[in-house]
């Protein structure tokens, strides 16, 4: 759960300073092929932090 939680809050974060113009420094990489598929891999990185919090949270063994 932590995974994921950290990152949807790299992946916003890093949204969120794209726009305005600044990145981190070990996610310089995402925008080297180009800004959109930069924002895309930031979009991913949301999604995907939300999606594994979702799944560890859901109780597999309780079916109802």
């Amino acid at each position: 759960m932590t995974a994921g939680f950290l990152l949807f809050i790299l992946g916003f974060a890093a949204l969120a300073l794209s726009i305005v113009g600044v990145s981190f420094s070990f996610l310089n990489w995402i925008d080297a092929a180009g800004q959109l598929l930069g924002f895309v891999i930031r979009i991913l990185m949301i999604t995907g932090g939300i999606v594994i919090v979702y799944l560890t949270a859901t109780d597999w063994r309780r079916q109802d």
